[in-house]
């Protein structure tokens, strides 16, 4: 490996040594640092909460009762001493957070819901999102009807875990002035695909085929460590990534074979 490659591989690997959720945990735990703590729940909350949402809604609540819900969730996460609650599902951010959104909606009737919504934290608004582009992953609407409430969950927490990362993608091609490359080839980077017409990638592109070979192999080796520091925030132990990437495509596969069917 050349010296420019060691210096990035090395600079990479110091990004997982402090991710988000370990920060919080570790804050938790040792009474470190908690505004930091509490900034990066907050992110994490801002990047995860559709997930939640959707698994409120998939209960049988209406699109406003979830909204709230939802909402009453996350200020009630942030601002109360739920995270000492985290015991067995600790290690993984994903779990920690389908477990206590599980509680909680179980509750809801019990509970006076009179928390003053937002205080101290901006989400992304409700009409905001409603109006977004869908999901780099677009799964017809036949094939989330069997789904319960928590397969839901793990399925659009698969699909945000991979939409955060091409986003990271585009960005990154974009300020290097190769948006063009990145646009052509992004739906070829997911996996190793046998139908991929290389001629074709070509004379779109303008360059010879062995290059496109070379381009891509370099676009999904960037977008799979993307993938996998995406990943890495929400996981307290670096030993947990593989397993919780095999969780998600493992997700992913069986809502693509669904759509299919």
């Amino acid at each position: 490996m050349n010296s420019g490659g060691a210096a990035q591989s090395l600079a990479e690997s110091r990004e997982f040594v402090t991710t988000r959720w370990s920060l919080i945990l570790s804050a938790t735990d040792a009474g470190g640092d908690h505004r930091k703590a509490q900034a990066a729940l907050a992110e994490l909350c801002r990047s995860y909460w559709r997930p939640v949402f959707l698994f409120i809604r998939r209960r049988g609540y209406s699109a406003p009762e979830a909204q709230d819900l939802a909402q009453d969730f996350f200020v009630t996460i942030l601002e109360s001493d739920w995270l000492q609650q985290a015991d067995q599902d600790r290690g993984r951010f994903r779990s920690f957070l389908l477990k206590s959104v599980q509680n909680f909606v179980a509750h809801a009737e019990e509970r006076e819901r009179a928390i003053k919504r937002g205080a101290g934290f901006e989400f992304v608004s409700w009409d905001e999102w409603l109006a977004e582009t869908p999901s780099e992953l677009t799964i017809p609407d036949h094939a989330l009807e069997s789904l319960g409430p928590a397969a839901l969950f793990d399925l659009r927490w698969a699909t945000t875990v991979v939409d955060h990362a091409l986003d990271r993608l585009r960005e990154e091609c974009e300020s290097k002035g190769r948006l063009r490359l990145f646009e052509t080839l992004r739906g070829c980077l997911a996996s190793d695909r046998s139908d991929i017409s290389y001629p074709s990638l070509a004379e779109s592109l303008k360059i010879t085929e062995t290059m496109v070979k070379k381009q891509l192999h370099n676009l999904r080796q960037r977008f799979r460590w993307l993938l996998r520091n995406e990943v890495a925030q929400t996981v307290q132990n670096p030993a947990d990534i593989d397993d919780e990437i095999r969780h998600l495509c493992v997700v992913l596969a069986a809502a693509s074979t669904a759509a299919a069917s």
